[in-house]
């Protein structure tokens, strides 16, 4: 007989995304003639930039030839993807971060799974509530949880409410805890971390021996010049931290599949008989060992957005996102609700009307609008009473859209 892994019987019944599909899909079915317009996944709508293209074309013209032909590359990444990751996002900005430190993957999502595989069970885990869900359901798969509680809540985590009361700015943990994740610009509420805020994080890991799980993915979006792209930009970030980001918010590879994984090496840990292990080795064996590497054609084109002609084809994407943001943000205000984010983050987090909870009011704008949204709930306890409205989405979606909470929407 094979035994299962039981940790996964702890979930709760569905991934939030898939259930958003399926009640999707049933409204659909129930509706044959009513255009929805999905305003909740994070997906992207717009094209890759043209130097991407380029760039993806002539790698493919390269397999065409033996004497060109790409096989197996280092699982690590191609070195001249890692070295312009450390030159352009990294020590442009005066971050000590090396190409060796940079380990090239197909998905945020992924590594901050995946990332479990080199802590032990042991750890104190927190973090922010509402979250975004990946954090908190692969500590369950991995068993670092107990059962969760009517509000979903599991026991074993330390979760730290982010919500308008602390302008969604958390307290430091009121008692030690081993692994804290964090996530600026935040996923879902559109928050963001001053140096500040983030000097105070990082002070507390150094006092607590804290591992900081960082992902970064939105950075590209933060528009306010004062607000840190990256943890290592602080002194001592580089010591405690652990950095996620990925091409595909930023470049629009959400289907094409690339990100990377920042290890310092400076990055410590505990094992059992009480030494000192740098994580980068221990991530370089857990990736070299369960990972192949991201195609050769997908790493040229990632390396594309930092040439000249890419760089600010890139930005004039990321710069429609965040028109569609300002209109999303200024429509909803008008209407007299409360909004938060689409400033610095491509996501709008507002507060649901009349007291509804964040699934009646899913259901509510579904079957009035026509409109998908994503319940806040299903990124924490601490999310019950918000939702979220996504920014990537084509222009006559959005304007439709927020056409439709004018007209069709009774709040």
């Amino acid at each position: 007989m094979a035994y299962i892994n039981d940790n996964y019987l702890k979930l709760k019944a569905g991934y939030l995304f898939p259930e958003i599909g399926r009640r999707y899909r049933a409204f659909a079915a129930a509706n044959p003639s009513a255009k929805i317009i999905r305003c909740g996944i994070g997906d992207v709508t717009e094209p890759l930039a043209p130097a991407v293209i380029t760039a993806m074309q002539k790698a493919v013209g390269e397999m065409a030839s033996r004497e060109t032909f790409k096989g197996y590359g280092d699982e690590q990444g191609c070195d001249f993807l890692r070295e312009a990751i450390a030159k352009h996002d990294y020590q442009s900005r005066g971050c000590d971060i090396a190409a060796d430190e940079v380990f090239v993957s197909d998905g945020s999502k992924c590594d901050t799974g995946n990332i479990l595989d080199i802590l032990g069970h042991n750890n104190v885990i927190a973090m922010t509530d509402p979250v975004y869900p990946v954090y908190v359901d692969t500590n369950v798969m991995a068993g670092n949880t107990g059962a969760s509680n009517d509000k979903g809540e599991y026991a074993g985590l330390v979760y730290l409410p982010t919500t308008a009361e602390n302008n969604f700015t958390p307290e430091l943990p009121t008692r030690r805890v081993d692994v804290i994740y964090l996530c600026y610009p935040n996923n879902p509420t559109g928050a963001v971390a001053t140096r500040e805020t983030l000097a105070k994080w990082i002070a507390y890991a150094k006092a607590n021996d804290t591992l900081i799980l960082y992902d970064a993915a939105y950075y590209a979006y933060i528009t306010d010049p004062a607000i840190p792209h990256s943890i290592y930009e602080l002194p001592g970030g580089r010591d405690v931290a652990i950095e996620f980001r990925s091409y595909s918010k930023t470049a629009g590879f959400t289907g094409t599949r690339c990100a990377y994984t920042v290890v310092p090496k400076s990055v410590t840990g505990k094992a059992a008989d009480g030494s000192r292990v740098d994580f980068h080795r221990l991530w370089n064996r857990r990736h070299t060992t369960k990972f192949n590497g991201v195609a050769y054609i997908v790493q040229r084109g990632a390396e594309a957005t930092y040439s000249a002609e890419g760089k600010p084809q890139v930005k004039a994407t990321i710069d429609f996102y965040m028109q569609n943001a300002a209109i999303i943000r200024k429509t909803l205000a008008e209407l007299g609700l409360k909004v938060y984010g689409g400033v610095n983050a491509p996501y709008i987090w507002l507060k649901t009307p009349n007291n509804l909870k964040s699934w009646e009011f899913f259901d509510k704008l579904l079957s009035e609008a026509h409109v998908v949204g994503t319940p806040g709930s299903g990124f924490g306890a601490a999310g019950e009473g918000y939702f979220r409205i996504s920014a990537f989405n084509s222009r006559a979606n959005v304007e439709e859209a927020m056409n439709r909470f004018r007209t069709r929407l009774k709040i």
